[in-house]
């Protein structure tokens, strides 16, 4: 089977999640697209949901196909955020941000009482980390933040290298206006301390780890679609 269509079958049993009236937060990628296009013929067929998008790009695309859309500031709750992942441990903590909508994703998914994650069966791993871990940081202090992040990892024991992402020769700018390391750590053993570290850093914005959103993953190979909850 091709990968999209291991995307199209998550994203297909993720819709089933979906109910009438439901406020949901719609993620970014490939896999969350095909998600869209789904939820949009629903949406044709008459049911009633509205759209809080995580990019601009997902944003465009749900208007192209009449996925009704609102924000954050109208709608400050939401019940349910669907979206793909770079990465997924047992735990179902998580590797976001290679579309480059880390930031906004991880404010749409803590704003959500549930989040379920979109995949193929590969992006399972036992440890997250051989996926680089997007940084987004401010434009200012670009240099001391670049130091900060090398030794608040070499503190913990990671090492590699930080590269500024880049699209057309161009530093890679988010939909805020900000700026990505990916960072190559390799294995992370404890992910919780190096978000800490992280956040510890003011020239950081947010980073792709997504620890303690994820409810439950829905994951296809080619036997299928299936579900897989956090490990005791």
């Amino acid at each position: 089977m091709d990968a999209r269509t291991l995307k199209i079958d998550a994203a297909r049993e993720a819709l089933t999640y979906v109910s009438d009236g439901m406020k949901l937060g719609i993620g970014t990628g490939s896999t969350a697209e095909e998600f869209v296009r789904l939820l949009a013929v629903r949406v044709s067929q008459g049911l009633s949901v509205v759209g809080v998008p995580t990019s601009e790009r997902t944003a465009k695309l749900c208007r192209e196909l009449g996925v009704p859309l609102s924000t954050l500031d109208d709608i400050p709750h939401l019940d349910l955020t669907i979206d793909g992942a770079d990465e997924i441990d047992p735990a179902l903590s998580l590797i976001k941000g290679g579309g480059g909508a880390l930031l906004r994703e991880k404010i749409v998914a803590a704003a959500s009482d549930r989040m379920i994650v979109i995949a193929d069966a590969s992006k399972l791993v036992d440890t997250l980390g051989a996926f680089p871990l997007p940084i987004e940081v401010n434009r200012f202090g670009l240099g001391a933040t670049e130091h900060a992040i090398k030794n608040a990892a070499r503190d913990l024991g990671l090492d590699g290298p930080l590269t500024l992402r880049m699209t057309n020769g161009e530093p890679f700018a988010t939909d805020g206006g900000h700026l990505i390391f990916d960072a190559s750590f390799g294995r992370i053993p404890d992910t919780r301390a190096i978000s800490d570290a992280l956040h510890a850093i003011p020239g950081v914005v947010e980073h792709g780890l997504f620890l303690g959103l994820a409810d439950v993953a829905i994951v296809a190979d080619a036997g299928g679609a299936r579900t897989v909850r956090a490990a005791q």
